[in-house]
């Protein structure tokens, strides 16, 4: 058990905490199931890039999926090798085009057909041929929040079936092109097989296709976005999750390269916050903490459930709203929760918190973000002190 008291009297709050034995089980958990075939898992930077996390995950192997620049040289940094790492997004610089050719990481993966034009002339220009994959769209409704949702055609991820094809075979003959891999990702949250499955089918097929003209891929690389509990979710065991795949890759050669973030770092993830005081508005109860909306997003931006608890309460219970000091009515961590009588001082603790928690926090209202502590074994380490007024200013310069 993690001692949630000690650690906010160590470090203040609010404050993100991360079991790294949880990590790693999680990570050898989709190893093991994907262990019948060649895989790569390649753990999507986004979920939380914190450069120990990252560095973590690579020492057990992980490799690295990108979606900007920034998270190629974290990578690096953290130690993932250069030949794991897959740098994607729906929009990239030419000048990150030129570093990712230039770092020489495993591939680029696509978004359209402009995307791949300046990549070949980039790659052109640099003297190299550049490996990319090419993200297709199977138009397969995820079944998750719509913001999270990425597989259908009104989403603005990847290209359809047919102008994948098409794409492929201009890469082909390109001299500066060299198409190694597939790509597609349905969405994120995902807690039913089918839709994953279906698009694992939908893809295949387009591989065998390929592979009937001479154009032979190596990696078929299957997305992320496996569910986790926040709230009473049923979610995807990795056993049958890697089966429905491997199911549909009959008589195909191809290395399965599977990206999860929120799986393997979510539920690794604590935000701790204090109570500063309550208040009632004609019979409407609050309780303010001093974490807020720029510390933990998630909620205001998708309404998510995040189930919280006050530590060493109990008993009692009446709903209320746990809010932030931000000036936003959208500042809040849970609304019309059951919650104990707090006092001053209190511990909460957001429980879920470590996948898309400090990667989206800000600065919003000049407040500093918190400190992020990681437990490994028993053994606590801070690995991101907790920014200061001074770090917010740094760069800032007065006209006068």
């Amino acid at each position: 058990m993690i001692d949630f008291q000690a650690l906010a009297k160590s470090f203040d709050t609010p404050l993100y905490v991360y079991d790294f034995d949880h990590i790693a089980s999680r990570y050898d958990e989709l190893k093991k199931a994907f262990s019948g075939r060649k895989s790569l898992i390649s753990y999507a930077v986004k979920a939380n890039s914190n450069l120990a996390v990252i560095g973590h995950l690579a020492a057990l192997g992980a490799g690295a999926d990108c979606v900007s620049i920034g998270e190629v040289r974290r990578a690096l940094m953290a130690g993932v090798p250069k030949y794991k790492i897959i740098f994607s997004g729906v929009g990239k610089r030419d000048d990150e085009i030129r570093e990712a050719l230039t770092s020489d990481i495993l591939l680029l993966n696509l978004e359209s057909e402009a995307e791949m034009g300046r990549v070949e002339a980039i790659a052109a220009e640099l003297g190299v041929q550049a490996r990319i994959s090419i993200r297709v769209n199977p138009n397969i409704d995820p079944k998750t929040h719509p913001y999270i949702s990425t597989g259908l055609h009104e989403n603005k991820f990847g290209v359809d079936i047919e102008t994948a094809k098409r794409l492929y075979i201009k890469a082909h003959q390109s001299p500066h092109l060299d198409p190694v891999g597939i790509h597609f990702h349905i969405g994120s949250q995902l807690t039913e097989l089918e839709p994953i499955k279906e698009a694992a089918a939908i893809v295949a097929d387009l591989v065998r296709s390929l592979l009937a003209i001479k154009i032979e891929l190596k990696f078929f690389d299957v997305g992320g976005g496996l569910g986790i509990v926040y709230d009473d979710e049923e979610t995807i065991a990795p056993y049958d999750y890697a089966q429905a795949i491997l199911s549909t890759l009959q008589g195909l050669d191809v290395t399965v390269v599977c990206e999860p973030g929120r799986y393997i770092v979510g539920n690794a993830g604590w935000f701790l916050t204090r109570v500063l005081y309550e208040k009632v508005n004609e019979g409407k109860r609050f309780v303010i903490v001093d974490g807020a909306m720029n510390d933990l997003l998630r909620p205001s931006l998708y309404n998510a459930y995040h189930r919280v608890e006050v530590v060493g309460k109990s008993g009692n219970e009446s709903e209320a709203d746990i809010v932030g000091p931000v000036c936003e009515s959208g500042d809040f961590f849970a609304k019309n929760r059951p919650l104990p009588p707090t006092e001053p001082g209190d511990l909460v603790v957001v429980h879920s918190a470590g996948a898309y928690g400090f990667v989206m926090a800000s600065n919003y209202n000049t407040r500093p973000r918190p400190a992020e502590v990681a437990v490994e074994g028993g053994r606590v380490r801070c690995i991101r002190q907790r920014e200061t007024f001074e770090d917010l200013i740094r760069l800032e310069k007065m006209c006068l």
